[in-house]
């Protein structure tokens, strides 16, 4: 059953609101007594009177260029990740292709310092005792002293850190990252993390832009895991 709402007493004049609600509830009024428009005036910023007609045309207006504003950046966004899938496929491809951890590695870094043109790269493996020729490694607890709180959640990370964090991530270069991301490496027994680093504090804003690092990431972890490294592969004939 409708709600019956109160009509006023006979004589009264109803306020604004009930007129108010009267429209909202007949938003075709004024199309059957379009006789009302011409004695319809709305006050306009600039201090002269309007009809009813071109103010709503003037919203109208606004509201579709903030629309087509809205698109536009939506559309920016999708290019963007079309270039980025593009790049991250041809990343994945290459280290398919990869025949030891230490190319994995190089295949990793020259990718995302040409390809995808990111500044600074970091990529630390936490090991007890395996060394690589062109990658850093720390010790489990290092890495835990570091960067514990950023790892524990085992998600790809981005924003703002600490001075401390990027120089344990970049070393020598921290003073000249204003944002970064970071993913973990982990996959049966392997860990690590992967970071990128920006002199934009709003490149790698929070929670924003992690996607495809994630992704790159984990594949990195299993390829990484599936190769040997040089050292214990059998002498060549």
């Amino acid at each position: 059953m409708s709600e019956h709402k109160p009509t006023p007493a006979t004589g009264e004049l109803p306020t604004f609101e009930q007129v108010a609600e009267f429209l909202r509830q007949h938003p075709a009024f004024f199309v059957e007594h379009d006789e009302l428009l011409t004695d319809l005036i709305i006050p306009h910023e600039a201090g002269h009177a309007v009809s009813l007609v071109e103010r709503q045309v003037k919203l109208l207006r606004e509201r579709n260029i903030d629309m087509r504003h809205r698109l536009g950046q939506l559309m920016d966004v999708a290019r963007e990740n079309d270039r980025l899938f593009e790049k991250s496929r041809r990343l994945i491809l290459a280290l398919l292709e990869t025949q030891s951890q230490e190319q994995v590695i190089a295949s990793v870094e020259d990718s995302l310092r040409n390809d995808f043109q990111v500044p600074y790269v970091s990529l630390i493996l936490f090991s007890e005792t395996q060394r690589f020729s062109n990658a850093r490694c720390v010790t489990h607890s290092e890495a835990r002293a570091a960067l514990g709180h950023l790892l524990s959640s085992g998600k790809t990370l981005s924003g703002i850190l600490r001075p401390d964090e990027l120089s344990f991530l970049f070393g020598r270069h921290a003073d000249s990252i204003a944002s970064a991301a970071l993913a973990p490496i982990q996959h049966q027994g392997l860990h690590g993390v992967l970071a990128l680093g920006s002199r934009d504090p709003q490149h790698y804003r929070s929670a924003s832009g992690t996607l495809f690092l994630g992704h790159i990431a984990d594949v990195l972890a299993r390829v990484l895991q599936r190769q040997r490294p040089l050292a214990d592969e059998p002498p060549t004939e």
